[in-house]
């Protein structure tokens, strides 16, 4: 088969490569769309793989197109997007259902073969089937809508409150969506783009507010009557909107941060005050899965997309690049704020 092969740091070449075969309980998949994340970035650009060579793509759709002895979950001919944790199953927290804790995983797509390629062959439980009225490029986008969900679940979330969403990015505009889901009294989404919280506003999203503006504290706070927001969601992993987290999280609020920083993080003493005084919980939340696995967060999202609940708009993706052109589709996130969205790449 044709893959998009990393063979050195900035090196990815569209070249024959073994095609994976199906063993018992697996599943092979004819690969459709294969979007490049954040987390491929490094690995491509920063020598950032666990080895040469290796073929990269963890968010995926595509078609069954054979299965392995032992499987019923899938059959040859249905639309699946995959989930990408390969867990142990046999370690405390996989045994206590808390599989993205495991730390003797394997990860499709980091540390074995990964969907940028002709083929994928996954384990039978990483198949998530999706309805035939659900396109190719929501079935690659499966996974960053689980990694909200995930947070959602992480902070305890329940409804009729107001939810602070921080960052518009994907993540962010798929936080903000299951918040309206389970029933927000008003989600707002914070971000410095005017082009990204317009994404927010036909999204659903009931108010939005940028935060370049002087005074977007200020309006931030009136939106609640000057309570602050009982759940805060940081979708961005940037310093400016982990400390604006703090300052719009009401009494008693949760908060959760979603986003990685890749920078030194650092609060002032006064900042740091806001959590004491204000009792707020503070969590983390990590990948996107849980039992039974992969997770509810798997299944809400094949069934809320399929029932249009769940919103897919094209200004999720910037660019469909085929495959054989991964090499350039890499090289553009050189150029810092060219890629706005997802970039795809697709199996023609």
């Amino acid at each position: 088969m044709k893959a998009a092969v990393v063979r050195a740091n900035e090196d990815v070449r569209y070249e024959e490569y073994p095609e994976p075969e199906v063993k018992k309980g697996e599943v092979k998949i004819k690969v459709k769309m294969s979007g490049i994340c954040g987390s491929d970035i490094p690995r491509v650009l920063h020598n950032g793989v666990h080895f040469y060579p290796i073929v990269l793509g963890h968010e995926f759709s595509g078609d069954v197109v054979e299965v392995g002895e032992g499987v019923t979950k899938v059959k040859v001919g249905d639309r699946v997007s995959g989930a990408p944790l390969v867990p142990c199953m046999k370690c405390d927290d996989c045994q206590k259902g808390n599989f993205s804790l495991c730390k003797n995983y394997t990860f499709i797509g980091s540390r074995i073969q990964g969907s940028n390629a002709d083929y994928v062959v996954i384990p039978e439980q990483n198949a998530v089937p999706f309805d035939a009225s659900i396109s190719y490029e929501q079935g690659a986008m499966f996974e960053p809508s689980t990694v909200a969900l995930h947070g959602i679940r992480c902070n305890d979330y329940k409804g009729g409150e107001y939810v602070a969403v921080l960052g518009g990015g994907t993540i962010g505009m798929f936080t903000m969506q299951w918040s309206k889901i389970f029933g927000s009294k008003k989600v707002v989404v914070f971000d410095i783009s005017d082009e990204r919280l317009a994404l927010a506003k036909r999204l659903g999203a009931d108010e939005v507010v940028n935060t370049t503006k002087e005074d977007f504290m200020t309006k931030a706070m009136e939106i609640t009557e000057g309570k602050g927001y009982a759940y805060v969601f940081e979708t961005a992993g940037q310093p400016a909107t982990m400390h604006i987290a703090f300052e719009v999280a009401a009494n008693k609020a949760h908060v959760c941060f979603i986003g990685t920083p890749h920078v030194d993080l650092t609060f002032t003493p006064a900042m740091w005050e806001n959590m004491n005084r204000k009792e707020f919980k503070l969590t983390g939340s990590w990948m996107s899965y849980s039992a039974p696995f992969p997770g509810e967060e798997w299944e809400l999202t094949a069934h809320y997309f399929a029932t249009g609940q769940l919103k897919f708009d094209p200004g999720f993706i910037f660019k469909k690049i085929p495959m054989a052109k991964a090499q350039e589709a890499f090289q553009m996130f050189k150029t810092p704020g060219l890629v706005q969205g997802k970039l795809l790449l697709v199996n023609e």
